[in-house]
């Protein structure tokens, strides 16, 4: 390859990095002004710090669960197992701690072997085996949600006291409070979970701006084939975002888990849909290379934020949200398509500035 190509190449990571910092500016931007016109005309509860935090505890899990989709769509693939698996980890770590007598520890170990297992199986298949992502996964949530019901059928509340202790456990802000209607301070929290999908965001953010991991997982969205003259080792990065992915699904699963404090084959239903929705919400394109952590947290927390909007409007049914939700993604969805439109252009100006120069060269 020449020296013209592999600039080249290199420009087109860079724009694509620059697209990922639009869509990300844009998707702040949009959470920012949601939240000032809720404060602004709907008062109340947006007024206290609070409010903030519990979009934060009750949408924890979903953060995690998203930032690991955003890893898969960035490489250009998809997992829609990831509720299936947040359910079946639910299950099997409220029956091992209150039918099996187990501990805390061991139900962290199972989340997270359940969720790597999921990782390792479907990336293998996906990766090596170059399966269609789509229907992988389909298979991966499938299977998820029959094995839960296998291993246990109806719904319970988890009585154990040394988790009962840890899914009460509070962080408190007291700079942050408010007065109650009693006239009482009280005291702002965050639950656990929202200290560990922050941690995550971190990591995950460090990764994927200062790391040559985070630079492959662009650079095979971005395009495999220029990926692979640059040495990129396609296959094994694939893999990696699906294992990253099942990680994370057993993470958040067992921090929905403690969140919930139950076991039952209905939870976490819709969290694929909800995850892929905040990842494309927060900037993350389907066809690849373009995304954020950051953004994907603002995206998860702007799909919040519109449901409590809704309901705090009055419109508590369930088809207001649904329609709010996709109003949303129409319009991200037609912004990703101008982004598209822009890079295809410069794309299609550069090759031509290449042709000329080899051209030029050759005379």
């Amino acid at each position: 390859m020449s020296v013209n190509n592999l600039n080249g190449r290199r420009r087109g990571l860079l724009r694509n990095m620059t697209d990922t910092n639009l869509l990300t500016s844009i998707t702040i931007a949009v959470f920012v002004i949601m939240y000032i016109c809720a404060i602004i005309f709907l008062q109340k509860g947006f007024l206290k710090p609070q409010m903030l935090f519990n979009l934060l505890n009750e949408n924890a899990a979903l953060i995690i669960l998203a930032s690991g989709m955003t890893l898969v769509m960035i490489t250009g693939g998809i997992d829609i197992s990831v509720g299936g698996v947040t359910a079946l980890i639910s299950m099997c770590c409220a029956v091992f701690l209150d039918k099996q007598g187990g501990n805390v520890i061991g139900a962290i170990f199972i989340a997270v072997g359940i969720g790597l297992a999921f990782g390792i199986v479907q990336g293998f298949l996906i990766a090596y085996l170059e399966i269609q992502p789509f229907i992988v996964t389909l298979a991966g949530m499938f299977f998820a949600r029959g094995m839960t019901t296998i291993v246990y059928k109806e719904p319970f509340n988890v009585e154990n006291e040394a988790f009962v202790a840890l899914k009460d456990t509070r962080v408190n802000i007291p700079f942050l409070g408010s007065v109650n209607k009693n006239g009482v301070y009280v005291d702002a929290y965050v639950e656990i979970g929202v200290i560990t999908a922050l941690l995550i965001v971190a990591v995950l953010f460090v990764v994927l701006k200062w790391t040559k991991t985070g630079r492959n997982f662009y650079a095979v969205g971005g395009n495999r084939q220029s990926a692979l003259m640059l040495g990129i080792n396609v296959k094994k990065t694939t893999f990696m975002s699906y294992v990253i992915c099942g990680l994370l699904a057993g993470i958040g699963g067992f921090v929905y888990f403690m969140h919930v404090g139950s076991g039952s084959p209905s939870h976490a239903s819709g969290a694929e849909m909800n995850a892929i929705a905040s990842s494309i919400i927060g900037g993350t394109m389907l066809t690849g290379g373009v995304g954020n952590i950051v953004g994907t947290f603002f995206g998860t927390m702007s799909l919040a934020l519109i449901q409590n909007i809704v309901r705090s409007v009055g419109l508590d049914q369930a088809w207001w949200t649904g329609i709010t939700i996709a109003a949303m993604l129409c319009i991200f969805l037609v912004v990703q398509s101008i982004i598209i439109a822009r890079r295809k252009k410069a794309n299609n100006k550069q090759k031509q500035t290449e042709v000329k120069e080899n051209a030029d060269v050759g005379q």
